[in-house]
């Protein structure tokens, strides 16, 4: 085994220097899973999160639509975009060398989007991604924590602002990420019975798609609730067809001989298992002895699965007349395989500004022990009966002009 540097696995005032010495450099971004919004695509994708909507899975249906054609699911641009960022300076790359945090465990805690006009069939994607801020904050689940936002700007392939995407992890140091979990009661992860499970299907059997019928904003009321989504209980096979649709966005972009090819510069990214055969280290999230390993009890969804599921949750709610703005969420708790979520929401406000109709809603998830895993907020666009709903203007006409921007917002 190769010799770890000072610092590894630990936090350190040196960590948090290097990491804001990246902030602005755009960052490699991995192969796009998919180059070309199509209806295969924009299909395998919402149905990996549990979404047959025809406005994203059926040309026919969504060519009758206000979009004119199909769309895609407003989080698909998880699985998309080609890098737009210009070529690195030797100094960048100097300073992109190493994880300043490499060591720690790393977990996603927050993530916003706004969402300014709709992917479409033929689209192509660009996207610059970068650090904007890191913070040192305490936490009671990992004492001292490195907060790192990476901002994931996105434009179509004729250069419009189509997503601008946030997003913060939490690196915390592995011994007391596991002495904070020891403190905590054991999980018990019981089977089902079977009225448990007549329960969750019947929820299923029960959801509803507003759809082609338009949902005003003047029929809306502070106070009512959206229909609930019920997504579980999860079993690896729901992370495989998850991935098929998403891809593999963080490793392996492939298998075998591409898989070597990157372990040969990061072997990092590929723990050993318990055979002493090299793997990824996205494992976790399927095999409970890797997740054990690092002090979680079982292995675990991914956050953007969770985020998947509140949109699905709002779209299936706003039908399609509605525009999705903005959705943040925090992800508090894990979801463990075997874990039933219940998505519910339900509206607080709804105000006019700058001539849009703006539907605020709090929006969570809930699983079947009683726990909001993931708090978050939403702003819907709704039309009135005079008026259908505009797309709004993005806060900049360019990703580079994007990026300057966000810099200066977290600063």
């Amino acid at each position: 085994m190769t010799a770890e540097r000072p610092g590894y696995g630990a936090l350190t005032d040196e960590s948090f220097e290097r990491s804001r010495r990246r902030i602005g450099i755009p960052l490699r971004i991995n192969p796009a899973h998919i180059t070309e919004v199509t209806a295969d695509a924009t299909r395998h994708f919402a149905y990996g999160y549990g979404d047959d909507n025809p406005l994203y899975c059926d040309p026919e249906y969504a060519a009758k639509t206000r979009w004119g054609g199909l769309i895609a699911p407003p989080n698909f641009t998880y699985c998309m975009g080609e890098n737009a960022a210009p070529p690195l300076t030797p100094e960048q790359r100097e300073l992109l060398k190493g994880d300043p945090f490499a060591g720690l465990g790393s977990y996603q805690a927050a993530m916003e989007f706004e969402y300014y006009r709709p992917l479409t069939a033929g689209d192509r994607c660009r996207v610059v991604r970068a650090q904007v801020g890191v913070a040192d904050k305490p936490s009671r689940f990992g004492g001292r924590t490195a907060h790192v936002t990476h901002d994931f700007l996105f434009a179509n392939g004729r250069g419009q602002v189509v997503t601008v995407q946030r997003g913060t992890w939490i690196n915390a140091e592995r011994h007391a990420s596991r002495s904070r979990s020891d403190d905590k009661p054991p999980l018990t992860f019981d089977p089902y019975t079977d009225e448990q499970i007549a329960e969750i299907d019947a929820a299923y059997d029960a959801e509803t798609r507003r759809g082609a019928r338009t949902r005003y904003f003047e029929d809306v009321e502070i106070g009512e609730e959206i229909q609930p989504r019920v997504k579980g209980p999860l079993v690896v096979t729901d992370l495989v067809v998850w991935h098929l649709g998403w891809g593999m966005q963080l490793t392996p972009p492939g298998a075998f001989g591409i898989a070597r090819k990157i372990r040969r510069k990061a072997p990092g990214l590929y723990p050993p298992n318990a055979r002493n055969i090299p793997d990824t280290v996205q494992r976790l999230h399927w095999d409970p002895s890797r997740a054990q390993e690092l002090g979680i009890p079982m292995s675990y969804d991914y956050g953007a699965m969770r985020e998947t599921w509140l949109t699905h949750a709002l779209t299936d709610w706003m039908g399609d007349d509605g525009w999705l703005l903005r959705l943040r969420c925090q992800h508090r708790g894990f979801n463990y395989i075997g874990d039933t979520t219940w998505v519910r929401g339900k509206v607080v406000d709804k105000v006019q500004v700058d001539g849009r109709n703006e539907v605020h809603l709090e929006v969570g998830c809930w699983n079947q022990r009683g726990e909001q895993t993931t708090p978050g907020s939403a702003v819907v666009l709704l039309p009135a009966r005079e008026r259908a709903v505009e797309l709004p203007a993005p806060p900049a006409d360019s990703l580079d002009e994007l990026l300057a921007a966000e810099i200066a917002r977290h600063a």
